[in-house]
Order: structure tokens, then sequence, then C-alpha cells
């Protein structure tokens, strides 16, 4: 009897299917709704040389509003914000590198402002990261860029 219950166990075992948080990748343009248009990225010359178009673009962009309280993973960029010596425990996530540090910031459906209370070692947030958490639409006005997408992060790994 105890050989038929441990088939028993086995059996269920290989066959029921593990839920582990399950992330969605998504892509920065799944972040943009159907129909709308992000204006084009433009290098650091184009607004040295035009100075006037040097800030964040619409800022009333739509955002993808079924998105809120999805368990998401998406690669990117961070721009740090708050942290210590050690490690970025907020961050901008966006989407290319330099987007709000040497050109103006992208719209704020582009960009996603990580709470990672564990924070990610400072070092590692010089490359692209993945990061996997829970995303809400929320509009956070902030001192670098308005965001348009609020996300606590569960992990925060280097993407290579």
């Amino acid at each position: 009897m105890k050989f038929l219950t441990a088939l028993l166990v086995v059996s269920i075992s290989l066959f029921t299917p593990v839920h582990a948080e399950d992330y969605v990748t998504t892509h920065w343009k799944e972040l943009v709704p159907e129909g709308y248009k992000p204006p084009p990225v433009r290098s650091q010359a184009f607004y040295d040389a035009n100075p006037e178009l040097a800030n964040q673009p619409e800022l009333d962009a739509p955002m993808v509003e079924s998105l809120d309280g999805k368990k998401i993973k998406i690669p990117g960029y961070v721009v740090q914000l708050e942290g210590d010596a050690d490690k970025v425990t907020q961050f901008l996530l966006v989407p290319y590198f330099g987007a709000c540090v040497h050109v103006p910031p992208p719209p704020p459906n582009q960009i996603v402002l990580v709470d990672f209370a564990e924070g990610v070692k400072y070092e590692d947030t010089f490359d692209a990261v993945w990061v996997e958490g829970t995303i809400h639409v929320e509009r956070v006005e902030g001192d670098v860029a308005v965001v348009g997408y609020r996300l606590t992060a569960a992990t925060v790994t280097p993407y290579y």
C-alpha cells in the first residue's frame, strides 16, 4: 500500500504544473496603447542643436490600463534615484541607454518607477537589467521625469 501511495504522489507531482511566481516577459511596446505612436528617439547632438526641444515630450501620453496589477519581467536601463554607496533602492527603468540623463526623458508611458527594497548593487546599474515585479498604472511626477507606471520589484538581475 505504501508503494501505491508513493507512486500516486510521484505521478501527481510529475503532471501538476509548478506555480512559482509567473512573471510575463513584457516588451516596451506593450506599455504603449494601440494607436499611440511615441515620438522618435533623437541623439544628444540633436538636442544640443535644438535646446528648446530638450524636455520630456507628451506628458499626457496614454497608459495601458490592463497592465495594472500584472506580474511582469521587463528589460531596461537604470536611472538611479535613491540608495546608498552600495545599492540602489529606487530607480527609473527606461528602454534605452541615456534616457533621462543624456537626452530628455521619453514619454511617461515609456518610464517605470521601480521600488526595490532589497536594492540592486550599484555596479550592476550601469548595464541593462531584467526587472521582475508587479506593475501598476500610476502617474508620478518627479524631479527627473513624469512616469506613468510604478513597479514593486521582486528581483533585479543583470540582462547579460
